[in-house]
C-alpha cells in the first residue's frame, strides 16, 4: 500500500515522495522576466525540505502572456540560465525540477496583488493588449477589451509552447506541466463562458478542446519521451453555462490518447459569478481526482486544502490520486513533509532530507525537542 512518503515513478522520473510544491506566481521576477536570488531560495529551500516535486511559477510562453510584469517567461534563450539556477539547486537538494508552462490570456496585464490586483490598461507602459479566444472581457476586476485570436495566432501559440519546453529542456527540468486552468487561455478556450467562436476551435466539446490537443501535440513532438508530460486542467466552471465536471473527464480521455502522462484537477475559474464553490472544504478534488483515475486510467495529482497530514497520507493510502500538490502549506511551512512525517509517526522523518543535512539532525540531537519541533506523534 502506498503513503504519503512512498516513492513514485512517472515515466523515466522518480520522486522521493508523493508530494509536491505547486506552481505560484510571487510576482518578484526582473522586468525581463527572468527569475532571481528569490526563486533560488524559495524552490530550493523547499526542495532541501523534502518536497519530492519542486515547481516554478506558471512561465509565460510569449511576453503578453504574463500575469504582470513582475512575472516570468520562457520565450528567448536569454532567460534560460536564470531558470537553470533553479533547476540545479532543485536538484542539488535532491527534489525533481518541474516546470509549467502557460499563457494567462485575457486574465493577464494585472497590478501587483498587493496593489490592487485590477486590470492595467493596454495603454500603460505595464499593460499590454490581451488575447483570448473571443472578444469577450472577464468582467469584475479585467475589465478591458479583449482581441479575438485568428487561426494563425493560434498556430503560432502552438509553435510558442513547443519553442518554451525546448528551452526548458536546456534548463534541466525533467517534468513540464501546461496550465490550463484558472480563467487563464487554456481554460478560457475549452469554457463556453470564454469560448463564443464559430470555427474549428468554438461551438462544440470537441472543437473548444481543439486547442488543448494542439498545444499538446506541439510539445508532445519536442518534449523528451522518457519525461513526464503533465496539464493542469480547468475541471469545473460551478456555473451553469460552463464547463461541467463530466465533460472534463472526456476530455481528460482525448488528451491520454494525445501523450498526456498525468491530469493535475483544478477548476476552470473562468468567471467570477461562481455558484457554491467548494473552497472551504477539505480535499474537495480528491473525489473528483479519484473518479478520473478510475475511469480514464491516467495517474492523478490533485491540490486545494490538502495542507493537513493525516488527510494528505489517507488520499495516497487509499490510492485515490497519486501526488499531492501544496501551495499555500508550502509557503507557510518550508519543511513542511518532514512536519508531516512527524505528525504521521514516521519511522525516519529526517530520512526524507539531503543526506547531509539529515547527518547533523540525527547526530546531534541535543536536549529533547531542541531542535524546535514539537514532540513527535506516537505511532499506534
Amino acid at each position: 500500500m502506498p503513503n504519503l512518503f512512498s516513492p513514485y515513478t512517472l515515466k523515466g522520473v522518480t520522486l522521493r515522495n508523493r508530494i509536491a510544491m505547486s506552481p505560484m506566481t510571487m510576482y518578484r521576477c526582473t522586468p525581463d522576466a527572468k527569475m532571481n536570488d528569490f526563486h533560488v531560495m524559495l524552490m530550493g529551500s523547499r526542495a532541501a525540505g523534502g518536497f519530492g516535486l519542486v515547481f516554478t511559477e506558471q512561465i509565460a510562453i510569449t511576453p503578453d502572456g504574463r500575469t504582470s510584469t513582475a512575472c516570468a517567461g520562457l520565450w528567448e534563450d536569454e532567460q534560460i540560465e536564470s531558470l537553470a539556477r533553479v533547476v540545479r539547486i532543485i536538484k542539488g537538494m535532491g527534489a525533481v525540477p518541474a516546470i509549467q508552462l502557460g499563457h494567462t490570456g485575457r486574465k493577464g496585464s494585472e497590478q501587483l496583488p498587493w496593489e490592487g490586483k485590477r486590470q492595467i490598461a493596454p495603454d500603460h507602459p505595464d499593460g499590454w493588449q490581451v488575447r483570448g479566444p473571443s472578444p469577450i472581457p472577464f468582467g469584475g476586476r479585467f475589465p478591458y477589451p479583449v482581441n479575438e485570436l485568428s487561426v494563425a495566432e493560434i498556430h503560432d501559440l502552438h509553435r510558442a509552447y513547443a519553442a518554451a519546453a525546448k528551452r526548458a529542456i536546456a534548463a534541466g527540468f525533467e517534468w513540464l506541466e501546461m496550465h490550463f486552468a484558472h480563467g487563464y487561455l487554456g481554460a478560457s478556450f475549452f469554457s463556453p463562458l470564454a469560448n463564443q467562436r464559430t470555427d474549428a476551435y468554438g461551438g462544440t466539446l470537441d472543437k473548444r478542446l481543439r486547442f488543448h490537443r494542439e498545444a499538446l501535440d506541439a510539445v508532445r513532438a519536442v518534449w523528451p519521451e522518457r519525461l513526464p508530460l503533465t496539464m493542469r486542467l480547468g475541471t469545473d466552471d460551478f456555473h451553469e453555462d460552463g464547463v461541467k465536471f463530466d465533460d472534463a473527464v472526456w476530455a481528460i480521455a482525448q488528451l491520454k490518447v494525445h501523450g498526456l502522462d498525468l491530469a493535475d484537477l483544478s477548476i476552470g475559474m473562468n468567471t467570477d459569478e461562481m455558484r457554491e464553490p467548494p473552497f472551504s472544504r477539505a480535499a474537495f478534488m480528491v473525489e473528483r481526482g479519484s473518479r478520473v483515475r478510475r475511469e480514464v486510467g491516467i495517474p492523478v495529482a490533485a491540490s486545494w486544502n490538502l495542507g493537513q497530514p493525516a488527510v494528505a497520507d489517507q488520499v495516497i493510502r487509499d490510492e485515490l490520486v497519486d501526488l499531492v500538490f501544496l501551495g499555500r502549506p508550502a509557503l507557510a511551512n518550508p519543511h513542511w513533509p518532514i512536519w508531516a512525517a512527524r505528525e504521521l509517526a514516521h519511522a525516519d522523518p529526517f530520512s526524507l532530507l539531503p543526506q547531509d543535512w539529515s547527518w547533523w539532525l540525527k547526530n546531534r540531537p541535543g536536549s529533547e525537542n531542541s531542535h524546535g519541533w514539537p514532540p513527535m506523534a506516537i505511532a499506534n
